[in-house]
């Protein structure tokens, strides 16, 4: 969709969409009601400026949507569909990387009360492994930040698959 198609959708088609690219309400509602945006770019500029302020809540909403790594999500929405796209290294992953994967999910979500989250596009499930793994010693806060920041990165990568960098014409 093109920008301007975007700013043109009614606020609920807006939300709608805008709530697949990271279920986070507040961070919704200050996204869609930036509109209209003159390019995909500021868009993006009002997203990535907006997730900078998200905190645990925030990542407690938006993860309670996300499967775990490793861990096919079902059903054939769009959020569903886009988790198997992102995840797709883990089709080919060896059985004892997707079990270590498996492990460190467990641990995880002992250690900070969420699934694990990482931008699995363009990750293969080793790299994905070593970050779990990295990622286990970080303390409550350090991971937070962290967590936030991946999944602004899955939003983003999301917001750019769906809306075109074409610019609003002008007449």
């Amino acid at each position: 969709m093109r920008i301007g198609d975007f700013n043109a959708l009614d606020e609920g088609e807006a939300r709608d969409l805008v709530s697949l690219w990271a279920a986070i309400p507040r961070w919704v509602s200050a996204v869609v009601g930036g509109r209209p945006y003159p390019t995909r770019e500021a868009l993006e500029e009002t997203a990535a400026a907006e997730a900078a302020t998200w905190n645990a809540a925030d990542l407690d909403q938006a993860l309670a949507q996300h499967p775990r790594i490793g861990e096919r999500a079902t059903g054939d929405d769009a959020s569903a569909t886009a988790s198997r796209r992102e995840q797709a290294a883990m089709t080919d992953a060896a059985s004892d990387v997707a079990q270590r994967i498996a492990t460190g999910n467990t641990r995880y979500e002992a250690r900070f009360g969420r699934v694990f989250l990482i931008r699995a596009r363009g990750r293969s499930a080793e790299e994905m492994l070593a970050e779990l793994e990295r990622r286990l010693a970080n303390t409550p806060e350090s991971e937070v930040a962290e967590a936030a920041s991946q999944l602004c990165e899955i939003a983003l990568g999301r917001l750019r698959e769906t809306v075109s960098a074409d610019r609003v014409a002008t007449g």
